[in-house]
């Protein structure tokens, strides 16, 4: 770096922050001149022809991201960490500085009592004594951004010259304090600490402030299941969540992009992320909106199996050639996100463990304070700090575990074996089995991730939109060969020889690039929703926790991702969502048994579900409501085997609507609708279905304002068949105990006076004035009944057709669904809240399609 014509090199080290004083060097009343020359590291590596994890592993010597060498999700980047790539500016302080604030919360009496410790630095570059006062405010939002101070104190100090000092602050007592909660456990509560240092004779010299949660966290290992297992405010938290890589390839790395990455993790109901040792230390923004949505974040440092240790070539097991570097950015990593709600815990590496002297020198810097070290509060936790124990905020962490590796100690087998994955497609009901995975928390496991045609088209050239060429094998399997560009962008396809068949293919043969994406959508979501309800089947009595690998690429990749590099998602993403609610009902696929899961502290009493089966004709050969069912808090519960299967008059072809609701108002707690085929069956009557015309009704309701748009999407199933009327006797049901609606009285179809009341509601909940401009109504004429299929929103740019918008990407992204790739029964409708950006003076448009709804209907202007 060159200022003003003196010369300045920095030290090496990706992860550490550097200051340099430049008050000498700036002209204040004239031009300044900067120059920065940028180096690649020192080494860059070569690619062998057969590409691969890291590539030739030389990455590794550097102390610097190594997935860029290239991975088996990512081609290589050109430039090699070349360059700058956080975020540089220019602060104004006093003689004072404060430095590296560490804030910690104690609890005491079952979290009644809780005390906030802060140690700081407080650096003195004058060449004069400082006589300081500093100041620490804490305060809290309240709702209509109304603030209330909780503490506000001053300390007098001072400091030698040209010296620095550690101060800490005395604890800070607040009785019952506002809990932060991990997503689908309550809320997540901040407090914002603000710290100013004041110089007698100077004014306010500095001030730092932070967003700080009050919480406690816990991780041991599960006696009963080997996995590890988080508590958080003393609540056993059960684990489904991602591995994140990070947000950019290029690490264009913004504050927006990291807002939208984390509020789609969070509206998938997950509640981690794992950060992969090959990737980052993320930014200090990533972190923040984990603390506003609820993801705890599992944060590993630089190390992976692959590049140090393991791989082939085997590469150097010794880590990167400078420790002492690893080191210095690793403490300077911890004290920049220490104070994080969300951060949970620190782990050495993926798939391997650091060399000895950094994990030995790790496990010293990062253990634990006596008083997080156990779960059990002992006599000296129950009292207030006496003058000997060190304060807590003296650590450089000392609040949340460190484990030495990603396979070890609780995770995969806990031995370090590569007891992770599997990696590929799967049968939905192989999740649901014993015999799938032996331990207790699985780090990573992964499969499919095809996005929608319109990505292919707008990240593709021509010659990249012909779909895989199907191979059939003499054992009956069948193998996808992907187009070249494909193979560059790393496809997994959607078919296993020799050990899973072919699922595209269950729903015929695809027809050309949009017929095989829609059929690959209805792919990710079986998928994955059935990955996750598996895993949650074995809540407690056999797992702790999963990680699906992974939820995002940081380019165009097509595989593993929930949604796409551009932001838009994928049916897999709500099939997460689905999934993971945290009070779900579902299908046990491999018992066809009903379960209901809840994850809550709450037991959930007073409840029922409801079961129905619609065929292809839309009748309803098959409907049950169960009697008053009670579920305990973290627990699953099967309630009744789903016997449809068995009837002799069983269609090869059926849907399943699931809906658990409360017996006292009928509302509806969980709602999940399946696709399904007999033993030996396949997917294929569903292409006939797709001629059948479902008439619906969609209500819509904007509001604009600037650039932003919100919009509650109201979509109905018009057909007019009832439980009532399409009955089977052989379903042993007594006609006199369903009532006319397919619903029992929780949802009907509306005529217009009842619309009408509808939409009173949704303005009263939406607290805004409306006129009846903002309504709009649009009718879907169709002559069938059955079930609406796979219906799914997108918003677009106005003033293309729909031929244009074939081969020119006209969506606007990102968007935000509460819920997307939908289905609705006879008589049933739902409310879909949609959230983007827009240009002002812009009219984009909401298209709506589906499985049987293909026709492009626009219903917004």
């Amino acid at each position: 770096m060159y200022l003003n014509g003196l010369k300045e090199v920095l030290p090496k080290g990706m992860f550490r922050r550097h200051n340099i004083d430049i008050t000498d060097i700036l002209h204040p009343d004239g031009n300044n001149l900067l120059a920065v020359l940028v180096h690649p590291p020192d080494h860059p590596g070569r690619i062998p022809p057969q590409g691969g994890q890291g590539g030739d592993h030389e990455i590794g010597k550097d102390v610097a991201t190594q997935y860029v060498e290239g991975w088996d999700w990512i081609c290589p980047i050109r430039d090699r960490n070349t360059g700058i790539w956080v975020e540089v500016s220019i602060s104004i302080t006093g003689p004072v500085n404060i430095m590296d604030p560490h804030l910690v919360s104690t609890f005491h009496d079952d979290f009644k009592r809780s005390y906030l410790h802060c140690t700081l630095q407080l650096e003195n570059r004058s060449s004069w004594i400082a006589d300081c006062t500093l100041k620490i405010q804490v305060s809290t939002e309240l709702e209509g951004n109304i603030c209330l101070v909780e503490h506000l104190q001053s300390y007098a100090i001072t400091i030698p010259p040209q010296s620095d000092v550690e101060y800490t602050i005395p604890p800070l007592f607040f009785y019952k304090p506002n809990l932060w909660w991990p997503n689908g456990m309550g809320k997540q509560s901040l407090y914002n600490v603000e710290i100013s240092v004041d110089v007698k004779g100077f004014g306010e010299s500095d001030s730092w402030s932070h967003y700080f949660g009050f919480r406690k966290i816990e991780s041991t290992i599960d006696d009963s299941t080997g996995g590890r297992i988080f508590k958080l405010n003393g609540e056993p938290i059960f684990i489904r969540g991602g591995n994140w890589i990070l947000s950019d390839g290029l690490l264009r790395l913004t504050k927006k992009r990291y807002m939208t990455d984390i509020k789609f993790h969070a509206d998938m109901n997950f509640n981690m992320l794992r950060c992969w040792g090959g990737g980052l230390a993320e930014r200090p923004d990533f972190y923040h909106f984990c603390d506003v949505y609820g993801l705890m974040v599992w944060q590993e440092f630089w190390i992976t199996g692959d590049v140090d240790g393991r791989g082939i070539p085997v590469s150097n097991p010794n880590g990167p050639l400078d420790h002492d570097l690893f080191l210095l950015c690793a403490r300077d990593t911890v004290k920049l996100l220490r104070n994080h709600a969300s951060l949970a815990l620190w782990v050495g590496g993926n798939e391997q463990v650091p060399p000895v002297d950094i994990n030995k020198a790790l496990k010293s810097d990062l253990k634990l304070h006596p008083m997080f070290a156990s779960s059990q509060a002992s006599d000296s936790q129950e009292k207030h700090l006496s003058e000997e124990a060190t304060d807590p905020s003296k650590y450089l962490d000392g609040t949340r575990v460190y484990v030495q590796g990603s396979m070890w100690d609780g995770f995969a087998n806990g031995k370090g074996d590569f007891t992770d994955g599997p990696y590929e497609i799967q049968y939905p009901e192989s999740f649901f089995k014993d015999s799938f995975y032996k331990y207790g928390f699985n780090p990573e496991v992964g499969s499919v991730g095809v996005p929608v045609a319109e990505t292919i088209r707008a990240t593709m050239p021509p010659e990249g939109w012909s779909i895989p060429i199907f191979r059939k094998r003499i054992d009956g399997y069948i193998e996808e060969v992907p187009n070249p560009i494909w193979d560059y962008h790393k496809f997994i396809p959607y078919s296993k020889p020799g050990k899973v068949h072919d699922q595209i293919e269950l729903y015929g043969h695809p027809k050309d690039l949009d017929d095989f994406c829609e059929k690959a959508q209805l792919v990710n979501y079986a998928q994955y929703r059935a990955l996750l309800e598996g895993w949650t089947s074995f809540m407690w009595t056999k797992f702790t926790g999963v990680l699906i690998w992974k939820t995002q690429n940081p380019w165009t990749g097509l595989r593993g991702q929930f949604y796409d590099h551009l932001h838009d998602q994928t049916a897999g993403f709500y099939g997460c969502r689905c999934a993971a609610e945290p009070i779900h009902v579902q299908l046990n696929l491999a018992s066809y048994f009903i379960e209901v899961v809840n994850t809550t502290a709450d037991e959930l009493a007073d409840v029922a579900v409801e079961i129905s089966v619609w065929d292809l004709d839309g009748t309803s050969p098959y409907y049950k409501v169960t009697e008053k069912i009670v579920i305990p808090p973290k627990k699953v519960k099967q309630i009744m085997e789903m016997k449809y299967p068995k009837m002799k008059d069983a269609k090869p072809v059926y849907f399943l609507l699931l809906k658990l609701f409360r017996l006292s108002d009928n509302r509806i707690l969980s709602r999940n609708f399946y696709w399904l085929h007999l033993p030996g069956k396949d997917y294929k009557l569903l292409e006939q279905y797709q001629q059948k015309k479902i008439p619906l009704k969609i209500y819509s309701e904007i509001l604009v304002s600037g650039t932003k748009h919100q919009l509650r999407m109201i979509v109905e199933n018009k057909s007019t068949k009832s439980v009532a009327e399409s009955i089977h006797p052989a379903s042993g049901i007594d006609l006199g105990d369903v009532s006319g609606s397919h619903s029992t009285g929780k949802e009907t179809t509306h005529d217009g006076n009842e619309s009408g009341s509808l939409w009173r509601k949704i303005h009263s909940s939406l607290g805004v004035a409306r006129t009846s401009d903002n309504l709009r109504t649009l009718e879907v004429d169709g002559t069938d009944s059955g079930i609406a299929f796979f219906l799914h929103f997108s918003v677009h740019t106005s003033g293309s057709s729909t031929a244009e918008e074939k081969y020119n990407d006209t969506r606007i992204l990102p968007v935000h669904y509460s819920d997307n790739y939908f289905s609705l029964a006879p008589g049933e409708q739902t409310s879909i809240d949609i959230s983007f950006e827009a240009a002002p003076g812009s009219s984009p448009r909401v298209v709506l399609r589906g499985w049987n709804h293909h026709l492009d209907h626009a219903v917004m202007i």
